[in-house]
């Protein structure tokens, strides 16, 4: 049979410490520090949700030391932005362990990336925490991520084009990330629980 070499699939997106990783049930709800989390609820979609049924999720740590840019695991376009209010909780072992549904709670931002290259959808959740005033997103506008729901949009109206590595936004001090990527991403996690790189390979898949 022909040789088989691995291929990046996905990187890692900010540089911080990987946590947790695993996979999204079919009704997806996922486990992250023995606490279930449902899908929607972080997302703040329920139709959201539904593209990572039976997907995997990572959750990095970025401390306040950390580099504090997040930029997208994958190329495609930025389809669009959901701003979600929320508590300032902090996203430390201390915040993880007695604060229920931490990340659900917290304010974030979810920005929905669209791959063309057989990847389907990846989202990024940048989730808030007790040190973090606000989160910038490319191609919002403000000095925070206005509530609501946005599409930016890019020469073709069409989403904002960005490349794997591209920078999508900035908390204006450490936090969490948390990617999603669905079933059809048929790689697996290649980086332990532990200090990540941005741009360090988190998802890698398999070619002929």
């Amino acid at each position: 049979s022909a040789a088989r070499t691995r291929e990046d699939v996905a990187h890692s997106s900010v540089k911080g410490r990987l946590d947790d990783a695993g996979p999204i049930d079919a009704s997806s709800r996922f486990v992250v520090k023995a606490q279930t989390y449902d899908a929607a609820e972080l997302l703040g979609s329920a139709e959201e949700a539904r593209w990572f049924d039976g997907g995997r999720y990572a959750v990095v740590y970025l401390s306040p030391r950390d580099y504090h840019r997040v930029h997208s695991p994958v190329s495609g376009k930025i389809t669009q932005v959901r701003s979600i209010p929320g508590d300032y909780y902090p996203v430390n072992s201390i915040g993880l362990r007695h604060v229920k549904n931490l990340f659900a709670r917290n304010r974030r931002v979810s920005i929905v990336i669209d791959n063309e290259e057989g990847l389907g959808r990846v989202t990024v959740v940048m989730v808030a925490a007790m040190i973090v005033g606000r989160i910038t997103v490319t191609g919002v506008e403000g000095r925070d991520v206005p509530f609501g729901v946005h599409h930016p949009t890019g020469a073709r109206g069409d989403g904002a084009g960005i490349a794997r590595g591209d920078e999508i936004g900035v908390f204006h001090l450490g936090s969490t990330a948390v990617v999603f990527v669905e079933e059809k991403v048929r790689g697996r996690f290649v980086v332990e629980p532990g200090a990540v790189r941005m741009g360090q390979t988190l998802v890698a898949g398999a070619r002929s």
